[in-house]
Formats: structure tokens, sequence, C-alpha cells
């Protein structure tokens, strides 16, 4: 009886994965603002007041130059967009974040204003990894948020693993790591290991501000300030920490599995501000 009624439940539940990318991508909470968005030609002369509130110092501003903001160090607090008088940083409720390469990830200059979104693989390594991708999860000293948001993704409602994306336990097993936190020096070797187990070729995705460049803990001893200090990594995705969509959006990029020529400020759909 007990099997019965659970049948009957989840028929009447019907299925509850939710159907992006096929659809649109569900709406982010009002508290995420989405990705941040840089025009420098607003800035008035001298001043600096986004650049002291920043807690990573992801903001410069050097005299007589333009201002520059490091979305690999941001942690996405949007002090920085509190204080701007004429408004020059803004967010864009965009969710699609991940990068190629680390210099995408710093806007202000002339046509930089938003991230340049991350190009496939190229065509050789979609043909090994476009239908299969085994990922071993790295936590080098995270916080378990950056964790538990790429966690989330296994669940009924994201379905990872309809892609042909799975998390496995063995290094050995997989074709790439994603990695979290700022690679603090105890976990400096045991990540080092763990890269070099994975046979090739191989891929490294750094999730998190933590991942990519130390986030709140840049500059401390204790920390190597990301990933790439250790190994070479192939995708960028930044957030403090990056909710699941866009971790799910960039691993889709990095497959060919979605557009990569539409301008961030055209998201699929308008969150809640």
């Amino acid at each position: 009886m007990l099997a019965l009624d659970a049948l009957t439940h989840r028929l009447k539940r019907g299925c509850e994965t939710m159907a992006y990318p096929d659809g649109p991508p569900p709406s982010l909470p009002d508290r995420h603002g989405g990705g941040l968005r840089v025009d420098a030609t607003k800035c008035a002369d001298g001043c600096r007041a986004c650049v002291p509130v920043c807690p990573t110092e992801a903001i410069t501003r050097p005299t007589g130059q333009t201002i520059s903001l490091d979305l690999g160090r941001c942690i996405f607090c949007a002090e920085c967009v509190a204080v701007c008088p004429p408004h020059a940083i803004t967010q864009t409720g965009d969710h699609r974040l991940a990068v190629s390469n680390r210099e995408a990830l710093v806007l202000g200059a002339p046509g930089l204003e938003q991230v340049r979104l991350a190009a496939a693989l190229d065509e050789k390594l979609r043909r090994l990894f476009g239908r299969s991708l085994r990922l071993r999860q790295v936590s080098a000293g995270g916080c378990a948020a950056c964790e538990g948001d790429t966690n989330v993704l296994g669940t009924i409602g994201w379905d990872l693993s309809r892609f042909g994306i799975q998390f496995v336990a063995s290094p050995r097993h997989a074709d790439g790591l994603l990695i979290t936190g700022p690679v603090s020096r105890s976990m400096e070797l045991a990540l080092r290991k763990t890269w070099e187990a994975v046979p090739a070729p191989k891929i490294v995705i750094a999730v998190g501000a933590c991942a990519i460049a130390g986030g709140p803990f840049v500059g401390y001893p204790e920390v190597l300030n990301g990933a790439a200090s250790i190994v070479p990594v192939d995708l960028y995705i930044p957030g403090c920490p990056p909710h699941p969509l866009t971790i799910l959006d960039g691993l889709l990029r990095l497959l060919g599995r979605l557009e990569t020529d539409r301008a961030p400020s055209q998201p699929d759909s308008t969150p809640a501000r």
C-alpha cells in the first residue's frame, strides 16, 4: 500500500526537473543581483568612492586612470553599487558569468564593461567530453558554500546527470577537476596529487571567488590565492558562492551546449530585483 501511495504521489507531482536549457532558466532570488557592469565613462574625475568599500580589493583606480573591477576577486556584496554616485557600477540580473580566461573577468576598459562569456572546448575535446564528462570535486579549504551550490546540481530539480555530467569519487575515473576554496597550504599537495592522478587530456574548473583569486582570504599567508597557482584552469565561474544556475551555465558552455555570442545584457529571463 505504501508503495502504491508513493507512486500515486509521484504521478500527481509530475516531472520536477527544470526545462532549462530547452526552456527559460529559473529566476534568480531577490537578493541575488547577478553579474556586474562597469561603465567607466560615467566615473567622475577623481572619484574613488567604490574603492575603499570593497572587502576584497577587487576595485582599483590608480591616479589618472579609469576604474577596474576584477570579478574574479569580487564577492558580489554590491557595496560598490550602493556608494557609486554616478551609477557607473550596476547589477545586471544576469546569471551568465563563466569565462575561459582570467583576464576576461577584469572589467572597466572600453569595450570590457561586462564579462566575455566562455567559449566551448576545441572540437577534439568536445568529442571526448561532450556527451560524458566526469569530474572530481576538490574542496581546497572552502567554507562549503560553493560546495553546497555544486551539490544542488545533483538534485531532482537540476538533474546534472541528464547532460552526461557526473561527479566521481576517484580522480583516476575523472576527466577533470572542479575546484572550490582558496587552496590552503595544507591542501596544496593533495590538489597536486589529485591533478596528477587524472588521466590526460584533462580540464580544470575553478568555482567561486576563492578558487579564482583567494576570495575574502586573498593575500593571507595560509592560502595560495586560487587554483591557478597550482594547476592550469580552463573555466572560471565567479561568485561567492556562484548560483547553481551560473555553475550549470558555465559547464554547458564549456561543452558547447549553449550559445556564446549573446550579449550578457540580454538575459534569458528577468529575475526579481
